[in-house]
């Protein structure tokens, strides 16, 4: 990952535009010239039993700089209370590379008080002989949340992050079927994970 110096630049709008979304969040199989990461997000703090929206948005890549590691400096210079619990749910049109996953998995590390999801509409490189897909086991095991999006994650984007001007979300054509074959894949590639958890599992059942 190449170091780039902290700028973080907002849309004048915290709102993507509909054809934004759609185009970058689009799951599909092969998904030519779509070189850019959007993520949205929504920051909570957890109160006891509820919870408090801090904030919320979009980013995208900025000059040279991943979209995952302007959010992580942005979010680190909030000085979080360690004394309280946080949420943190993204919603990215890519997987991280390996190289921001490593860096998302030693954020967490550092900030054990906070909580992060990733929901995905598409897996970046993820495959054979590939860094990616170690890197999405790192993330995993440092705790993060990691799943592909489904319609029910399409349609809360669509109402919360874009000026949808009232307009229904209606997904595309194959959809659900990308989804459930992207969500096979993840699946696989975190495999080697859920079973030394099953283990895990049996051994404590046992007293082991």
């Amino acid at each position: 990952m190449s170091k780039c110096k902290f700028s973080l630049v907002f849309s004048c709008s915290i709102l993507m535009q509909r054809r934004l979304f759609l185009y970058n969040f689009r799951n599909l199989r092969k998904a030519k010239g779509r070189r850019e990461t959007y993520l949205c997000y929504v920051v909570k703090r957890r109160d006891s039993a509820t919870s408090c929206s801090l904030d919320f948005g979009y980013l995208r890549n900025q000059m040279g700089c991943h979209v995952e590691v302007l959010f992580l400096r942005y979010i680190a210079a909030w000085d979080l209370d360690p004394g309280r619990c946080y949420r943190i749910t993204w919603f990215t049109s890519w997987s991280p590379c390996y190289d921001c996953a490593q860096h998302i998995a030693s954020f967490l590390r550092s900030y054990p008080n906070l909580s992060l999801r990733i929901f995905m509409a598409r897996l970046y490189f993820c495959e054979e002989r590939k860094a990616e897909p170690e890197g999405l086991r790192r993330l995993h095991k440092a705790g993060a949340q990691i799943a592909i999006m489904t319609f029910k994650d399409y349609f809360y984007c669509w109402n919360t992050f874009v000026e949808n001007r009232e307009q229904a979300f209606k997904g595309w054509e194959g959809l659900h079927e990308n989804s459930v074959h992207l969500a096979r894949k993840l699946r696989r590639i975190l495999l080697p994970l859920y079973e030394v958890d099953d283990l895990q599992d049996a051994f404590k059942i046992l007293g082991l």
